[in-house]
């Protein structure tokens, strides 16, 4: 009896673990429709407020991510969003203090932040970083883990810290890389600066 009970028991967690495992999704549906057929977003990752959740194709979303839209989030073209990630549209700590036990019956409480995220192109955000409502990333950056981002971070950012500062610019590290492959100068460039046809990179 107890042998059989072992091997049920065995079993199940086998089950378990198989229908718990967060899966990687292809294919997005977003709020007005359009298929994102190259965009694959975990199945653990929350996604709060769908309607204003504006993304395009390509985009990569591991596992186990916190995003609020509800005060608007874009992610664009390309964008990496590793696991463990949280984005915040909005932030009530301070409204809730203020207005205590009143909080709830408020329609719109003093000191309440909302605020659109905006992720450029081409960035990737890194294990365990924090984005605050009103964050601006441009594109092409590298949002390293454990960050937490608040304000507006220009093109090409290297960024970095608690809280997090521009620390260097990923157009150099992309330069040697440019430079012993000549080949992929031509897509390079068509999205950094918008010209397939110019020169190819030069250091």
């Amino acid at each position: 009896m107890f042998r059989l009970l072992l091997l049920f028991k065995t079993v199940l967690i086998r089950w378990m673990s198989k229908i718990c495992v967060p899966k990687m999704i292809w294919s997005y549906k977003r709020y007005d429709g359009r298929i994102l057929t190259n965009t694959r977003i975990s199945s653990s990752t929350y996604i709060g407020t769908p309607s204003m959740f504006e993304i395009e194709d390509n985009v990569f979303i591991g596992h186990f991510n916190v995003l609020d839209a509800s005060g608007g989030l874009y992610i664009e073209y390309g964008c990496q969003l590793t696991n463990f990630i949280t984005v915040q549209t909005h932030s009530s700590h301070i409204s809730i203090r203020l207005c205590a036990s009143n909080y709830v019956d408020i329609k719109d409480p003093i000191g309440y932040v909302k605020g659109t995220v905006h992720i450029g192109k081409f960035t990737f955000v890194g294990p365990h970083s924090t984005i605050m409502p009103g964050t601006t990333i441009g594109k092409g950056c590298i949002v390293s883990a454990h960050s937490y981002l608040s304000g507006n971070y220009p093109d090409f950012s290297v960024i970095r810290g608690i809280p997090a500062k521009v620390v260097g610019d990923t157009r150099d590290i992309d330069k040697s890389f440019l430079q012993n492959h000549p080949e992929l100068n031509r897509d390079y460039r068509e999205w950094t600066i918008g010209s397939a046809d110019s020169e190819s990179f030069q250091a």
